[in-house]
């Protein structure tokens, strides 16, 4: 789970055989306890269906579906799903999120806020020079 921003609020590393719906609400779950403020969701396509339905009732939040234009040919960057995109690519950029080095999920989530540390820091850190 990512703010506005890009940077990570919360982390939940599960195996490969559970559906992306099912580890939403891992992640929502451990979401809820990490930032309480929380009202709003966006989420894509792959999200939609009763986990709508299941977010509400069971936080009382607005899980919001940023859907793909049924007239859309070809690649087109979509409101506030880029977010996430470019996110997974600051991971990626860090050497150990590269690839699945990790042989437990717990070892793998550390990674994760590490890899997001360091970019805030750095950026922190970072000098402009006029």
């Amino acid at each position: 789970m990512v703010d506005t921003l890009g940077l990570v609020l919360t982390v939940v590393v599960h195996a490969a055989d559970v559906q992306d719906r099912d580890g939403a609400k891992l992640v929502l779950a451990q979401g809820r306890l990490d930032v309480p403020r929380l009202h709003l969701i966006w989420a894509d396509g792959g999200y939609a269906g009763e986990l709508v339905d299941w977010v509400s009732s069971t936080y009382g939040w607005t899980l919001e579906i940023v859907k793909r234009p049924a007239d859309m040919v070809g690649f087109q960057v979509l409101p506030r799903r880029w977010v996430v995109e470019r996110t997974l690519a600051w991971l990626g950029r860090y050497r150990r999120g590269s690839k699945d080095y990790e042989y437990l999920p717990k070892t793998s989530e550390t990674m994760v806020y590490v890899a997001m540390t360091r970019l805030m820091v750095k950026r922190l850190a970072h000098k402009k020079t006029f």
